[in-house]
């Protein structure tokens, strides 16, 4: 008889994910709050966060379109940066295999971040669920808290609402900073993010950044002879 899914994940793993969550939730409401309170429909964040189910993509596509781009550029780099997905997709092809359309829909970082953490392929399906269905919940609740509150709030980065985004990135990515060769991977990226960031469109020096895998990738050793 299989446990039940708490049992399976633990008391430890579940808080992790739900205080993850929790964070995401807060970032929802940063979203919704910069998206209304820049003059945006407060429909708009809700039906993104439904939608796309995107932080970065969707942080990108609000910020285009207050900077004047139009609604097809904006879709346009929103696809590009989701475009790191289909990685994500191929190494958690067999934990979504049973419902791959809406295994691609919660493919999220952190959702996936917690599953390739596990070894246990049962153990990981179980997580990548579990994560992939609270992050689907506080992120839509705290897009609508947030475009609710914009209305009222004039100005958004008074109250630091625009770094909730990249400071809980950091801190998902900060155990992953204790690897030598990841480290220097993710310096390599952000110095290639900075320079090109004033000479490519918006959103493209951000996915030049993965041009640091392909420059520090593990080399194969030579075939014994």
């Amino acid at each position: 008889m299989r446990r039940g899914w708490v049992a399976e994940l633990g008391p430890g793993l579940l808080r992790d994910i739900l205080l993850v969550n929790v964070a995401i939730g807060i970032v929802g409401v940063s979203y919704g709050a910069i998206t209304v309170s820049a003059g945006l429909p407060v429909w708009l964040p809700n039906l993104m966060s439904v939608a796309v189910l995107g932080g970065a993509s969707q942080f990108l596509f609000t910020g285009m379109l207050v900077a004047g781009a139009s609604p097809v550029a904006a879709v346009v780099a929103g696809a590009l940066v989701n475009a790191r997905h289909l990685p994500f997709g191929f190494a958690l092809a067999d934990t979504v295999r049973r419902h791959p359309w809406l295994g691609a829909y919660l493919m999220i970082d952190e959702v996936v971040a917690f599953s390739l953490a596990q070894r246990d392929e049962e153990k990981r399906r179980v997580v990548f669920w579990t994560c992939g269905v609270c992050l689907l919940f506080f992120w839509n609740l705290g897009a609508l808290i947030g475009a609710l509150a914009g209305q009222a709030l004039q100005d958004t980065d008074r109250w630091g609402l625009d770094a909730a985004f990249p400071a809980v990135l950091l801190a998902l990515v900060m155990p992953a900073l204790k690897d030598r060769r990841v480290l220097a991977t993710a310096v390599l990226g952000a110095v290639i993010a900075v320079v090109l960031t004033p000479v490519l469109p918006q959103g493209m020096a951000v996915l030049s950044a993965l041009l640091a895998l392909l420059i520090l990738r593990p080399r194969k050793k030579a075939a014994a002879a």
